[in-house]
């Protein structure tokens, strides 16, 4: 075997074993994402899942939530139990701070009054012309000194953070038959992840 045919077929392997390790390496980080999640909460009530089985404390956890959540939306007195603990949290010194912050962040992603649901497109310099995706959060800040002016956050890519930034409406652009999770999952991937849609519309607010 000569140094060309040797070269190959090493060349040949390492192209097989990334490729392995592309094809297995989402699949299995998944795998064991699920497996975390699901053993932290059996960890939460350890002996019903020794003397169950695993994972028996997850699915009480998720089926109680859910009940909850349904009970909550659909039936008057739920809606005035929850209504009820709400204002006693959201008035109890010490803890309404806690409680309002995390309520917030968490009503940003999910449910009826979700704020990242409009994706955008600010521009951050004139010329030559660039734009960062963004969501459109806030439509009149008149009310802290700044009339005509929207606020829009900014991902950062591959990372669980981002910015808030004060801009005039004119500097922003609608991002239209673009989801909000497509929207997110472009920012958060650097661009690699794409829109996947080619009737992308682009309108100017």
């Amino acid at each position: 075997m000569n140094k060309k045919q040797h070269d190959r077929i090493l060349n040949t392997l390492a192209k097989s074993f990334f490729q392995g390790l592309l094809i297995i390496g989402p699949f299995a980080i998944t795998i064991w994402i699920i497996w975390y999640i699901v053993s932290s909460i059996d960890n939460i009530i350890p002996t019903v899942s020794e003397r169950l089985y695993p994972g028996i404390t997850f699915f009480i956890v998720i089926f109680g939530t859910t009940l909850i959540g349904y009970l909550g939306n659909k039936f008057i007195i739920g809606r005035v139990v929850v209504d009820s603990f709400d204002y006693l949290l959201e008035h109890t010194p010490g803890i309404k701070f806690i409680y309002t912050s995390l309520k917030d962040v968490m009503t940003s992603f999910v449910g009826d009054k979700k704020k990242f649901n409009q994706p955008v497109l600010i521009r951050t310099t004139e010329n030559p012309a660039i734009w960062r995706i963004g969501f459109l959060t806030q439509k009149d800040l008149s009310s802290v000194g700044f009339p005509d002016h929207v606020s829009v956050y900014l991902p950062h890519s591959y990372a669980v953070s981002g910015w808030v930034v004060f801009v005039l409406a004119t500097n922003i652009t609608i991002l239209e038959n673009v989801s909000a999770a497509q929207a997110m999952k472009f920012a958060v991937s650097g661009g690699v992840a794409g829109f996947h849609s080619d009737d992308t519309i682009i309108k100017n607010s």
